[in-house]
């Protein structure tokens, strides 16, 4: 199974009416349909936010470097697939979806090592039907153009 780079970014609003920006991936099917990937979990970051109720400066930057090194890792050998990035209100979330919950925190924690002690909580749950994977991948039909 070749891993898909194609990705759509859309606007929604969380419930206190703040932006989100939902950022989803597509043309993953093949992986959702295998049942290899049966656990989603959702990392949140909360953070600051500036007047957009987005990140920024210095935490900005190392959520990008964070986001960049787990992917790295997860990705490599397909543990685990970044699905979704949620980012607003204060609250920043990536969803994967995962083959082994064991394997996945501990290269979570190889990935993160190098980083300062990060503000992230991690929740995991059983997800094989990717249900929320499909309820994000709606929002696509409002996908804002380049």
């Amino acid at each position: 199974m070749r891993l898909s780079d194609k990705w759509f970014t859309s606007l929604s609003e969380d419930e206190n009416q703040a932006m989100i920006y939902i950022t989803g991936r597509t043309d993953i099917e093949q992986f959702r349909d295998s049942g290899k990937f049966p656990i989603r979990a959702e990392i949140k970051w909360s953070y600051q936010a500036d007047s957009q109720g987005m990140p920024h400066g210095e935490e900005a930057n190392l959520m990008a470097q964070a986001e960049e090194s787990v992917r790295k890792v997860m990705e490599k050998d397909k543990l685990a697939i970044l699905t979704g990035i949620y980012t607003g209100g204060g609250n920043k979330y990536w969803i994967y979806y995962m083959r082994n919950l064991e394997a996945f925190g501990k290269r979570l924690n190889e990935a993160l090592e190098p980083m300062p002690p990060l503000p992230i909580e991690i929740e995991c749950s059983k997800d094989p039907d990717w249900d929320e994977y499909t309820d994000m991948l709606e929002m696509e039909q409002w996908a804002i153009e380049d």
